[in-house]
């Protein structure tokens, strides 16, 4: 048998078997095997920029609400933080909750 290749997707080892013979003989003695090139990787393994934008986002989120409640402290519109409107306690929040959850590192025993 011939070497292996490793495909990125499914397509691209459909488009390689309909035009190489050898991969078509391969497939036919043992598919499991010849499916197992096919190297599927996820975007959130190979692309770095997905999590740089995603921390982007949140970061300038949590910039903007910590902004946003000085602003309203400096215009006199609340005067403690039980003035603090809600919506801004629980965006913040889930915007700091979420960053911590993907900047954390991955359990190793799972």
């Amino acid at each position: 048998m011939a070497t292996q290749t490793e495909f990125k997707n499914v397509n691209e080892f459909k488009r390689e078997l309909a035009s190489n013979p050898e991969l078509q003989q391969q497939f036919k003695d043992d598919p499991v095997k010849a499916v197992d090139q096919i190297n599927q990787k996820n975007p959130l393994e190979t692309d770095p920029w997905i999590y740089r934008i995603i921390v982007l986002a949140l970061g300038i989120t949590i910039l903007s609400i910590i902004i946003g409640v000085i602003v309203l402290i400096g215009s006199g519109k609340i005067a403690d933080d039980k003035g603090v409107p809600t919506i801004l306690t629980a965006i913040g929040s889930a915007a700091i909750g979420a960053l911590a959850g993907l900047l954390a590192p991955p359990p190793k025993g799972a």
